[in-house]
């Protein structure tokens, strides 16, 4: 209770001081305000997307839950399905922003850290025409779950790996020339959370965007945000309450936003 009404103050906060388009001089930010955040549109892939999720709410199979990321500890547990997917899966406004930014900047390389039941996989694998999606999971029953979704709405340039991030998440790195898009939506800690940005920073360059997903979740994942955004090699950061997304756009000076979304 304390932790939802320390929330709702935040997001109060956040509201009545973010800014929109009209705050951004920045013509890059502009661009990207403009051209992604307000940019909503209706596409036929969405509708697609949302009758996926409609159909996993009205399941209650049990799912296989291994104790995995941040805060779970000791047995598997068993969760129903549309438990799972309401706790876990990204809401449509989200989702859909994320294909959004994947069809802007037309990323090669993109990788999602946490793939859970597959939704904001399927909104990213929309956006992306002319490169390919890693995803990585830990819980091999949501995997399953997941490549079963991607597999019914027939996209082919994904490629899930299975296992815990500190181990698959070094083998993708080693295995890409780089990474224009990265989604972490997995283990929420800290220290993880850091040390996956450092790992991926390896392979990122001026054009790269990574994007953090509930950077307010809890005391830990704001203070990894902090130190994310005011790492020496981002230059712009753009704060959207739920979520941080960052730039390396070497020729721009240091700028951070938070906007309204």
């Amino acid at each position: 209770m304390l932790k939802r009404l320390q929330l709702a103050i935040d997001y109060l906060f956040y509201f009545f001081s973010s800014g929109t388009q009209h705050d951004v001089h920045s013509p890059f930010v502009f661009n990207f305000v403009t051209n992604v955040l307000r940019a909503r549109k209706n596409k036929p892939a969405y509708h697609s997307i949302e009758l996926i999720r409609t159909k996993m709410l009205r399941s209650n199979a049990p799912i296989e839950v291994l104790p995995l990321g941040a805060k779970t500890a000791g047995k598997t547990t068993y969760i129903p399905l549309k438990k799972l997917v309401a706790k876990t899966s990204k809401s449509a406004k989200y989702g859909e922003l994320l294909e959004r930014i994947c069809e802007y900047f037309e990323p090669q390389y993109a990788l999602e850290i946490g793939s859970s039941l597959g939704i904001s996989t399927l909104y990213q694998a929309s956006g992306i025409h002319n490169g390919y999606l890693i995803s990585l999971e830990g819980n091999p029953k949501s995997l399953e779950i997941a490549q079963h979704n991607i597999d019914s709405l027939g996209i082919q340039h994904v490629q899930f790996g299975l296992g815990l991030f500190d181990d698959t998440l070094p083998m993708v790195i080693e295995q890409v020339p780089q990474l224009d898009y990265v989604f972490f939506d997995g283990n929420h800690s800290l220290d993880a959370t850091l040390r996956y940005f450092e790992w991926c920073l390896k392979k990122a360059h001026s054009n790269s965007v990574f994007i953090f997903d509930d950077i307010r979740w809890s005391e830990e994942m704001n203070r990894a945000w902090q130190k994310i955004k005011n790492h020496p090699s981002v230059m712009v950061s753009i704060d959207l309450f739920f979520m941080g997304i960052v730039f390396f756009r070497t020729e721009q000076a240091k700028e951070h936003f938070t906007l309204r979304f």
